[in-house]
This record gives C-alpha cells, structure tokens and sequence, in this order.
C-alpha cells in the first residue's frame, strides 16, 4: 500500500513538474535585460507552491526544481540559471511544506478557515523567501560564478527583485484559490489524504 502511495506522489509530481515547465515556458512575459540577459512575469512558481500543499514539501519542490530548471535549461537565456533555479524552487517547494504540513497539519484538519488561513501563510512563506533569496542569490551568481560586473549583477539583481515580488503575489493568490477549491474533491476521491499527517 505504501509503495502505490509513493508511485502515485511520483506521478503526481512529474504532473506538476510538467505544468510549472509549460506555464512558466509559454505564459510568461519574458522582460530583455542589459548584457542579454532576461527576468520574466510567471506562475510557474505557483504550481510548485500548489504541489507543495497538496504533496508535501519535497514533492512540491522537486517538481517545482526539475520543471522550472528544465525550462531554463531549454531557454538560451536561462540556460546558464539553471543549477539557482533548481536550488530555489526546491526550497519554495520545503520551506512551503514545512509551514503547511510540519507546523500547520493542514492535511489534520477539516476546518476550512483554519485550511484556508495556513495555505495562504505556507505559500506567502516559501514565496517570500524567493523574493528575498532570488535576487541576492542572483547577484552573488552572476558576478561570481558568471563573472558578471558588479554594476550589471546589481542592475539584474534589483530588476529580479521587482518581477520576484510581483510574481509572489499573483502567484500566492492562485494557489490559495486553487488549492482550497480542489481540496474538498480531492479529499473526497481519496487522492488527498485528510486526516493523515503528510511529511513537509
């Protein structure tokens, strides 16, 4: 039982892994930077969030680290993003399910305001720390790992910073939307295991 448990959450995170690759691959608004160099307006690190709640941390943020790292290996621009990426969205993708399933026991609960409250502070959590480690973590990459200048790395990094904090919060209004109105379905269909503690 417990291995159909673990296929199905491999499954389910390749699924979401694929859906953070096309939403951030095509429904992004990719914004040209100094040097050729690029930052973008996107979901995708919504639907790592999402897996995250619904999964649990690990699974969330290797589904969001191998999608999102994927697309940056398939975008001549990102292609040298690549290894921050996937370092990034895997811990969206804990310090998500850490809040959620550790802290929280969200997956313990029926309580909808109660679910409802700790998925919004889960996915303003992982979110926030991308908006602060993306742009540091960024600028520390591109000057000494890229060999960026230090003037271009701070353009880029403040640049980051902006798209990062928009993302957030387009990106923690559609998960908790998502999130709290599949819940109910998923439960039901037993594809969300309620009442049962779920690893961060």
């Amino acid at each position: 039982m417990k291995t159909n448990s673990t296929v199905m959450k491999i499954a389910q995170t390749a699924l979401f892994a694929a859906l953070c690759y096309v939403i951030f691959t095509y429904l992004q608004i990719k914004i040209p930077m100094p040097g050729g160099d690029a930052t973008s307006i996107h979901l995708g690190n919504a639907f790592c969030v999402l897996a995250a709640l619904l999964l649990g941390g690990w699974y969330g943020g290797l589904a969001g680290a191998i999608g999102m790292g994927i697309a940056d290996v398939m975008d001549p621009i990102y292609i040298t993003g690549a290894p921050k990426t996937f370092i990034l969205k895997l811990c969206i993708g804990l310090i998500t399910g850490l809040v959620a399933h550790k802290i929280a026991k969200i997956n313990e609960s029926t309580d909808k305001k109660y679910i409802f409250k700790w998925s919004l502070l889960a996915s303003v959590a992982g979110l926030a720390f991308n908006v602060i480690a993306d742009p540091i973590v960024g600028y520390f990459y591109k000057q000494y790992i890229l060999g960026q200048p230090q003037q271009m790395a701070e353009v880029l990094a403040k640049w980051s910073a902006a798209a990062t904090f928009v993302n957030a919060i387009l990106s923690t209004i559609v998960v908790v939307i998502i999130y709290n109105a599949l819940r109910p379905a998923l439960a039901k269909s037993g594809m969300l295991e309620v009442g049962k503690t779920k690893e961060a």
